[in-house]
């Protein structure tokens, strides 16, 4: 744990041995072959096509790992030296295929990507620097093997996803998308922005305090928040629906609620009275055309239909409100 904050703990890549050269590209072939077996795995369920390209990466990491421990026993002998990169500093690192999910096709891509441009520019680094020939060869070797990495990534990916696979890959993780997140989000907005409007403006308009409305406002939106997430998160388990992860759609049902009662009751921080109603009836109005829009965007929703559903709701809560504030 030290040695991750403190880099004296580590070794220099200059005092690196051919041996320890080549044991830390054996350590790191295994590395990677390993994340890209996770990636695979990881996107196989919904993605079975693009799971099939890191499969083959994987496999072409293997081979170049076999290919360097038959090189080390030539040359060295069968005892490897345990060197892996966490060990020698300013290496390139790698996270836990766990620390980025949910796999997304488009993340996926980029960090295999990112993965194979890391260790292509760290080994052509290295080889500028080395001065033993043999060491400078063997960096140069790593450093094509590396580029020629990617370039397998693109040929798998033309053969086993083809544009129509690709197409409907990213049709069902967009449609994945709405489920987990836009739709639990957009209901939190409108529960948010058009259910707090009438305790919000009845507490403004019956009291004529802003402090008074202001807390009023946020005690609602968090409440609403509160309660929407934990409703969202535990009607549905996602498995049976596909929705996604109940934790993520809570989430984004909950923070959306809190979100939309809170635009319209911050400005009541402002102790004038009238500019603080005047900035919240205008708050409401952009958070009635942002629900419109995301209908319109995301769910496809008419313009026409989408602004008649919720400037009716929106201003028969608000009418109430008011009512009931100069009640």
């Amino acid at each position: 744990m030290i040695s991750k904050y403190f880099t004296f703990t580590r070794r220099s890549f200059s005092s690196l041995t051919e041996q320890e050269i080549l044991a830390l590209a054996i350590s790191s072939e295994e590395d990677d072959a390993r994340i890209y077996r996770a990636y695979a795995d990881g996107l196989r369920e919904n993605y079975p096509a693009s799971a099939s390209v890191f499969d083959g990466m994987a496999d072409e990491e293997n081979k170049h790992r076999t290919l360097l421990i038959d090189l080390h026993v030539e040359r060295f002998g069968e005892n490897i030296p345990l060197l892996r990169r966490e060990h020698v500093r300013g290496y390139y690192e790698r996270k836990p295929d766990w620390l980025v999910r949910p796999l997304s096709l488009e993340k996926t891509r980029t960090m295999a990507q990112t993965m194979e441009r890391q260790a292509e520019r760290f080994y052509l680094a290295a080889a500028q620097k080395a001065t033993d020939a043999s060491t400078r060869k063997l960096l140069g070797d790593l450093a094509l093997a590396e580029s020629s990495h990617e370039n397998l990534a693109i040929k798998l990916g033309e053969e086993l996803t083809p544009e129509p696979v690709i197409a409907q890959e990213k049709d069902k993780e967009h449609k994945q998308f709405l489920l987990t997140y836009v739709q639990p989000g957009l209901a939190g907005l409108m529960d948010g922005s058009i259910s707090t409007l009438a305790p919000i403006f009845a507490a403004a308009f019956a009291t004529g305090r802003t402090w008074d409305t202001f807390l009023i406002g946020l005690s609602a939106s968090v409440g609403a928040g509160i309660s929407m997430g934990f409703t969202e998160a535990a009607h549905d388990d996602g498995v049976l629906t596909g929705r996604g992860s109940p934790i993520k759609r809570g989430l984004a049902s909950g923070i959306m609620t809190t979100l939309g009662g809170l635009g319209h009751a911050l400005p009541y921080l402002i102790p004038n009275f009238k500019i603080a109603t005047t900035i919240a009836i205008a708050i409401v109005v952009v958070e009635l055309w942002l629900i419109t829009w995301i209908q319109n965007r995301y769910l496809e929703t008419p313009w026409g239909r989408a602004m008649f559903q919720v400037l009716l709701g929106g201003s028969l809560v608000f009418a109430a409100g008011i009512l009931i504030g100069h009640a």
